[in-house]
């Protein structure tokens, strides 16, 4: 049981790396912020990812209503 538990854990982390990546390049912060977020969240995910959502860039570049 443990590795299924591991493996859905890991597959759930992975998406929501992708998805932060994504973001970080949607949003419109400067590209070397855009870098250095990216390095963060690819070097250490959990607690790049915490980082990434208390301080990290708001607003996306290319929203519209």
């Amino acid at each position: 049981m443990g590795i299924e538990v591991g493996g859905l854990l890991g597959l759930i982390l992975l998406i929501v790396v992708v998805w932060a990546i994504y973001s970080i390049f949607q949003s419109s912060a400067s590209t070397g912020a855009k870098a250095l977020w990216t390095v963060l969240i690819i070097v250490l995910p959990v607690i790049g990812l915490i980082i990434w959502f208390l301080f990290g860039p708001k607003g996306g570049g290319r929203r519209t209503v």
